[in-house]
């Protein structure tokens, strides 16, 4: 059956639209730039490297419990090092979570 040449016009800039829509919502998830960057967090003399990322990584479960009751905690230290504090970090989520470890042992 064939489509007139309108329906098919109209059914293209359908989907060009959906897909400028759909690009403009995911841009606006882009992470942004910290101002906080290499700046030391309260009592300490040094950004937060990747140690104290794997450490605030493995307490991340009680850290969200406690920062939904209080300002005063955040889950993340926007005040660090950059990338070995996210590397730190992950790890630290990943050791609490089984990581890719523990997603074998559950097939077993």
């Amino acid at each position: 059956m064939a489509h007139p040449t309108g329906s098919r016009s109209v059914r293209r800039w359908t989907t060009v639209a959906l897909g400028v829509a759909v690009v403009l919502v995911l841009s606006a998830c882009a992470a942004g730039p910290n101002p906080g960057l290499d700046t030391a967090p309260a009592g300490l003399s040094q950004p937060a490297g990747f140690w104290l990322g794997l450490w605030q990584g493995m307490i991340l479960p009680v850290t969200f419990v406690v920062s939904l009751f209080t300002d005063a905690v955040s889950v993340y230290e926007v005040r660090n090092s950059g990338n070995w504090y996210d590397v730190g970090y992950v790890l630290g989520i990943s050791f609490v979570f089984g990581g890719p470890l523990g997603a074998s042992r559950a097939r077993r």
